[in-house]
């Protein structure tokens, strides 16, 4: 059974400059933990997990992000964004791969599980899932 203090210092990372929506760990891999988060300032950001490190931002949103995940490799990224879109992300450098056009706002993005997931699941005020093949 863990054990949590409640008098720990957190250990806080600045960077977003609005509020922020959303929040993921990636799972532990050879190249350690990561952080995504999401914020409606439009500019989702990756972090090392363990410290709290900037390590980038992924651009290219021209509205609030309001999802921000990482596939189980941490090789790819997935953001969701008030301007009607999805994007994939090179998690490693930061390109973007590919924009997934919506009809509304999407709030929320989720890879499939597994290192060889291929499958993006995406959700929001079009009160539909869509999955989208990556491999195709």
């Amino acid at each position: 059974k863990p054990s949590f203090s409640l008098t720990k210092t957190p250990l806080v990372c600045h960077g977003h400059t609005r509020p922020i929506v959303d929040i993921n760990y990636s799972q532990p891999t050879p190249d350690g933990i990561f952080l995504a988060s999401a914020s409606k300032d439009g500019q989702p950001q990756l972090r090392d997990g363990r410290t709290g490190d900037w390590i980038g931002t992924f651009q290219g949103h021209k509205g609030a992000v309001w999802s921000c995940t990482l596939n189980e490799s941490a090789f790819v990224a997935a953001t969701g964004s008030a301007d009607f879109t999805a994007r994939v992300w090179d998690a490693t450098s930061g390109d973007e791969l590919c924009v997934l056009p919506h009809k509304h706002i999407v709030r929320t993005t989720a890879f499939e599980r597994g290192m060889t997931g291929h499958r993006l699941l995406t959700g929001g005020a079009e009160k539909v899932v869509r999955v989208f093949d990556l491999n195709r």
